[in-house]
């Protein structure tokens, strides 16, 4: 089996991840980098393991991380569409099985809130992996009188963390929040279609999704 590993020492996809990022930092994008992407692979390994998955499902929700979205070297626009067949091709070159990469890129093909649906637990795990992985790190842009409304969510975020409680199912994004510079409202004003789509996938894995914002309950 193809392993996580294997793909991250592969200088080809790594030089498309990187390009991708390059790409939307010209555009204005928030972060993208290695960063996002191993927080996001790690966190869906996570969320499978924690919820007792078997581990060569676990290591594909990894590997869906790693690579959702390198799209971005194309366009931002479709770039799950986009992201889903450079990391077919990638994966077919690197000898995955076709089982495998079906899975995988069904993952990054849905993984976008405005077009994406819930089909496999691989999904269900990136998108709850890559929707919370929100926090001021990510923000590039550092004038603030420039701040577009996702820079200043991003930027206001000063403590992001997903729990997840195997035990009882629960899938908790806990957030920090200065209210100074938004308030809580506005972060669902921009984020409000991902926290639905959060609940969808958590349901998909037979969970409960949560929201606690600076100590209050919200979901």
């Amino acid at each position: 089996m193809l392993r996580l590993e294997d793909i991250k020492k592969d200088t080809e996809v790594n030089c498309y991840i990187e390009m991708a990022n390059l790409h939307l930092g010209v555009l204005g994008y928030t972060d993208h980098s290695f960063r996002h992407l191993e927080i996001v692979s790690q966190k869906a390994r996570e969320i499978l393991e924690h919820l007792k998955y078997p581990a060569h499902l676990c290591e594909l929700a990894a590997i869906a991380g790693y690579l959702h979205d390198i799209g971005n070297v194309i366009s931002r626009n479709n770039h799950n569409y986009n992201g889903a067949l450079l990391a077919y091709f990638q994966l077919k070159r690197l000898g995955m099985n076709c089982e495998e990469i079906a899975l995988i890129v069904g993952a990054i093909g849905n993984h976008d809130e405005e077009v994406g649906e819930i089909g496999n637990v691989i999904t269900a795990a990136l998108v709850l992996a890559d929707k919370s992985d929100v926090h001021r790190s990510r923000v590039r842009n550092m004038d603030y009188a420039k701040f577009d409304i996702h820079d200043r969510v991003n930027y206001a975020v000063v403590n992001s963390e997903l729990v997840i409680d195997g035990l009882n199912r629960i899938v908790t994004l806990q957030l920090t929040i200065e209210t100074t510079i938004v308030p809580v409202i506005e972060y669902f004003e921009i984020f409000l279609k991902r926290m639905l789509m959060c609940r969808k996938a958590a349901d998909f894995l037979n969970a409960h999704f949560s929201i606690i914002i600076n100590n209050a309950k919200l979901l």
